[in-house]
């Protein structure tokens, strides 16, 4: 067992993974849900559009994991204040000791509760964040096989919130004029779109990813702003790997370095 200010930091079953960006590290467990190169890219997507405006102080990430969208953020942006919401009380605690092992526990927050059923403490958090980021289950609650471990279900499938309510939690929390992003499957596009706009966050830009240039997109990024005007961009794709899949393509190695 290792210590971080005589608490315990590593139990039973975990691993601490080097993550990159300037030596940040994150406590895993392998045999529950573990981050994937999707939330770096959806981190370094909000942080450049972060990186773009002024005045931009406060985020939260919805459905946080073990906390890799906030960590990576708080390297990439200069934002003063980053939180990070989870319903799955293991990965709460992981979070928690993240922050405390990358010496981050100033700056990033964790709070454990369910976005679909808001607690005192987010309804006192409405309409107070610049940013918003969510990596949301892919699935829908009957879609796809469904694994027999509680985890990876919870954080593949939308068994305890549903698209609509990330977008719902997103729009709550944002102030007026905030910044959305979030990473979800193309087959969720036309649904992404009419909760979006039902919640007032408008569409304003989509980059589709695909594993390498001659394949299709598999999951795609999307920018929102509330209360914006009608405009939507489309990005250039982005692929994951080289054609030959021997490593990561030059654009993901560059995400790695800044």
């Amino acid at each position: 067992m290792n210590e971080v200010d005589n608490q315990p930091l590593l139990l039973e079953g975990e691993r601490v993974d080097e993550i990159g960006f300037e030596g940040l590290k994150l406590i895993q467990e392998p045999n529950e849900f573990c981050y994937g190169v999707d939330a770096v890219i959806l981190a370094d997507f909000a942080a450049r559009g972060t990186n773009q405006k002024s005045k931009m102080k406060a985020a939260v990430d919805l459905g946080t994991g073990t906390g890799i969208i906030p960590f990576v953020l708080s390297h990439k942006t200069s934002l003063e204040k980053i939180y990070g919401i989870e319903i799955q009380k293991n990965s709460f605690d992981r979070a928690c000791r993240n922050a405390q092992m990358n010496r981050l526990s100033h700056k990033v927050h964790f709070i454990h509760a369910d976005i679909a059923n808001p607690i005192e403490e987010l309804e006192s958090l409405r309409g107070t964040f610049d940013v918003v980021t969510s990596n949301p289950p892919y699935m829908t609650g009957k879609a796809g096989l469904i694994n027999e471990n509680e985890a990876k279900r919870i954080a593949r499938h939308e068994t305890t919130a549903d698209l609509e309510s990330f977008v719902a939690a997103a729009a709550g929390l944002l102030k007026p004029r905030g910044h959305f992003y979030m990473v979800h499957r193309p087959s969720r596009l036309v649904d992404i779109c009419f909760y979006c706009r039902k919640h007032r966050l408008e569409p304003k830009e989509l980059r589709f990813v695909a594993p390498d240039k001659n394949s299709a997109a598999n999951i795609m990024l999307v920018h929102c702003v509330k209360y914006g005007n009608p405009e939507l961009k489309i990005l250039e794709q982005l692929s994951i790997y080289k054609e030959d899949h021997s490593s990561y393509s030059e654009e993901i190695l560059k995400i790695y370095e800044r």
